[in-house]
């Protein structure tokens, strides 16, 4: 299965699309594109896939998608019978991460830039505040020239701002760890990428990084809010996630592929991160084969 690209056109005279989508249905393809996407579920529910992360949706979910990150928002069986009088409704914004030039590179704006470098795997936006974002995205629709782009900039700040948010896909899907900044862990990050098919000791990550092991844990704790096992065993599971994707593998060729060296170890670290067991996963996946 392969995801496939498809254009999201934004007018010449204009720095973002704004649409509402209403349909008997969402679109039943796997695909991505260079710009970003902000989705507002007004209606409809279903199973949503990005990237290597498969959830359940409903009414009122806020997610931001970052440059070609594969997606779709698969309905529930009901929505595709003849008789369902259902309706798939959201609000989808596309743009570019430059759409406003010069303008994302002033301070102020720092927190709409470090969000969108988080998107490269999929926020989804949780609390009390999303009614008042939908608000603010349905308001757009009456706006035009400088008042509509100054409502986009408001409405991705208060998201960037957002206390209670996650993450969707793993790092080792979009290999977004690439990103961070923090110099003493540029070198670790680059390190695991190049080599967690392998066996990695936290011995030599902490010499890396020039740190005791025990400080190292403790430092990359602070930094990651999760251990270095736990970060390795993402990046090796999200890896996994794309083989299984792709059915080039059986499960046991993706588990040595991705690092592990037994079969039950990575069925239960696939589990623990995912929810389901590998199997399962390629069974969910191969929903997305009937377009």
């Amino acid at each position: 299965m392969k995801a496939e690209l498809i254009s999201r056109t934004i007018h010449q005279n204009s720095s973002f699309s704004l649409e509402c989508h209403s349909y008997k249905s969402f679109l039943k393809k796997w695909h991505y594109h260079p710009e970003l996407e902000l989705v507002i579920v007004l209606e409809s529910t279903g199973t949503r896939f990005v990237g290597d992360s498969i959830e359940k949706f409903t009414p009122g979910e806020i997610v931001l998608l970052g440059r070609n990150l594969p997606h779709l928002w698969l309905n529930d069986k009901v929505y595709f019978a003849e008789d369902s009088d259902l309706w798939a409704k959201a609000h989808v914004v596309h743009f570019s991460e430059n759409f406003a030039g010069s303008l994302f590179s002033i301070p102020e704006l720092s927190g709409i830039r470090h969000m969108f470098e988080r998107a490269r795997r999929g926020i989804k936006f949780e609390g009390v505040d999303n009614d008042r974002i939908a608000r603010k995205v349905e308001q757009m629709f009456a706006l035009e020239g400088f008042d509509k782009v100054m409502q986009l900039l408001h409405v991705l700040n208060e998201l960037s701002g957002y206390k209670h948010s996650k993450l969707l896909s793993s790092a080792g899907f979009v290999d977004s760890f690439k990103s961070k900044q923090n110099s003493k862990l540029i070198v670790v990050y680059e390190y695991i990428m190049n080599n967690f098919k392998q066996e990695i000791t936290l011995d030599k990550v902490a010499e890396l990084a020039n740190m005791n092991s025990s400080a190292f844990s403790r430092y990359f704790k602070s930094i990651q809010k999760k251990t270095f096992t736990q970060f390795l065993n993402e990046v090796r599971i999200g890896y996994a996630c794309k083989l299984l994707q792709e059915h080039h593998y059986n499960i046991a060729e993706v588990c040595f592929e991705s690092g592990y060296n037994n079969i039950s170890n990575f069925n239960r670290q696939f589990k623990t991160l995912k929810k389901m067991s590998p199997s399962a996963y390629v069974k969910m996946y191969a929903q997305l084969e009937y377009n």
